[in-house]
């Protein structure tokens, strides 16, 4: 049977995050081996490569990565300056990809399918952490198997967009409508724009993308005759979207909130809040959207054009079917990381640095970072990906000093997830977004009896119980 040595680290995904774990494994002597499903680099980046990013380029290039460029000449932008999701890519990423050591590791328009252990099954125990991973990969001449010593996986969300359905399915008729709906966002103001003018659009979401599409669609409105906008959540709890304004750390994103509430209170959108999206019908009129209110009421949105959905994202979990993970069962997380992230409980101030022991399998060597190691929680921030990658990498080499030593350096914000995810309900006690206050000192202990009954991970699984870093540590 072949050996583990001497083979590459496969990284799955050459995004921001999968590109820095690379960097890293460069810089410890280690080869990886990245695989990239598009034909260029950062293909999730270049669908929104027109939308602005709120963190600066300080936060935005890895340590690692920065390293390795400068030795090459590369000059970085300035530190406050605010890029775009193309800029990243043109500026960063296009030029790290460039560097001879990545791009002889890189192989593009290669789509990873499947990752298992050579001549082991899920079931079979004895020997399995000694067997080399195989890779299965689609690529431009069919399918191949690729070994691997240990995987990281960086495939992130942004390709599986939640469907409109409420209840996680898509809404009836929405599968049939598929022509009609943009899902993530859109170039409104730019190559799509023509799609959007003169016509009246529905926005479903509450996030950020879905705020930055909203307001797109405004400027068209103002030039545009007969371009409306409707705006629907399913809670009525806007301040995630709304945010921290001049109190965000992050100006571009305290700016956008109260840009998006302006526009709300200028009465220049139709906003439907607590609207649990169940069917979609084609009429003579357009497409009639249907919900459920919370008291069971059957409301409808009527003469709808288009519809952007910006309803986040999860994981595709089909590409380790045949090995041992273990997924937090209502997040898709890496299992010990739901504690510390979970929207449903946790305000961005319970959320602490975190790394290899938190991103552990029980399949060794395996690895989810970045925005998949979330699951379906929206609070990640790329730089929090970078420190999940450095850490990873040492303990692949066995510096556990430095894999152990887990820190983030984070700007400072009024913004955080909302009190609970997908609730209308508001919080008595607010807290940094106005949301529920948790205790930081204890976020990782706040387990109650139902949780455990259901599943969830205590503090004997993590690491330790360091206290919460500062508030921003888990805003996207």
């Amino acid at each position: 049977m072949m050996t583990l040595n001497g083979l590459p680290v496969a990284v799955l995904g050459a995004g921001p995050v999968g590109l820095a774990a690379a960097a890293h494994l460069i810089q410890r002597g280690l080869r990886p081996l990245i695989f990239e499903r598009g034909d260029e680099i950062g293909a999730n980046l270049n669908t929104y490569r027109h939308v602005r990013l709120f963190s600066p380029w300080q936060y935005n290039i890895d340590k690692a990565a920065r390293k390795l460029l400068e030795l090459s000449g590369w000059r970085s932008p300035a530190h406050d300056g605010l890029p775009t999701a193309g800029e990243l890519l043109e500026a960063y990423l296009t030029p790290l990809a460039e560097l001879p050591e990545i791009a002889s590791a890189l192989k593009l328009g290669h789509k990873v399918i499947q990752v298992t252990r050579q001549g082991f099954d899920k079931v079979k125990s004895r020997g399995r952490e000694q067997a080399p991973f195989v890779i299965r990969v689609v690529g431009p001449n069919g399918e191949r198997d690729y070994h691997a010593q240990a995987v990281i996986d960086a495939t992130g969300t942004w390709a599986n967009p939640n469907p409109l359905g409420a209840n996680g399915l898509p809404a009836l008729g929405e599968l049939g409508l598929a022509a009609q709906i943009a899902y993530g966002m859109p170039d409104v103001a730019g190559i799509d724009r023509t799609t959007y003018a003169g016509k009246r659009t529905l926005v479903v979401g509450a996030g950020h993308s879905a705020a930055g599409t909203l307001l797109a669609l405004a400027d068209i409105a103002e030039t545009v005759p007969g371009t409306s906008i409707v705006w629907a959540t399913r809670g009525d709890q806007l301040a995630r979207v709304f945010g921290g304004g001049d109190a965000d750390g992050l100006p571009a994103r305290g700016q956008l909130g109260l840009r998006l509430k302006s526009l709300r209170d200028s009465g220049k959108l139709e906003l439907h809040t607590n609207f649990r999206m169940t069917a979609l019908h084609q009429t003579t009129e357009g497409i009639q959207a249907v919900g459920e209110a919370p008291n069971g009421e059957q409301v409808a949105i009527d003469g709808i054009d288009r519809i952007v959905a910006a309803t986040g994202a999860r994981p595709d979990l089909t590409l380790t079917r045949e090995m041992r993970v273990r997924h937090d069962p209502w997040l898709e997380s890496t299992d010990a990381l739901a504690p510390l992230i979970d929207p449903n409980e946790h305000s961005c101030g319970t959320v602490r640095p975190h790394g290899h022991r938190e991103l552990a399998h029980p399949e060794p060597g395996y690895y989810a970072v970045g925005a998949k190691s979330y699951g379906r929680a929206p609070n990640f921030l790329m730089a929090t990906g970078y420190e999940q990658v450095r850490s990873v990498v040492a303990s692949l080499v066995g510096d556990m000093a430095a894999a152990d030593d887990v820190q983030l350096d984070l700007p400072e914000t009024g913004v955080c997830n909302t009190h609970f995810a997908y609730d209308g309900n508001a919080a008595s006690e607010p807290g940094c977004c106005g949301g529920p206050a948790v205790d930081a000192s204890s976020a990782c202990c706040a387990l109650d009896e139902t949780e455990k009954a259901q599943g969830r991970l205590g503090c004997s699984t993590l690491s330790s119980c360091a206290p919460a870093p500062k508030a921003s540590a888990c805003c996207a």
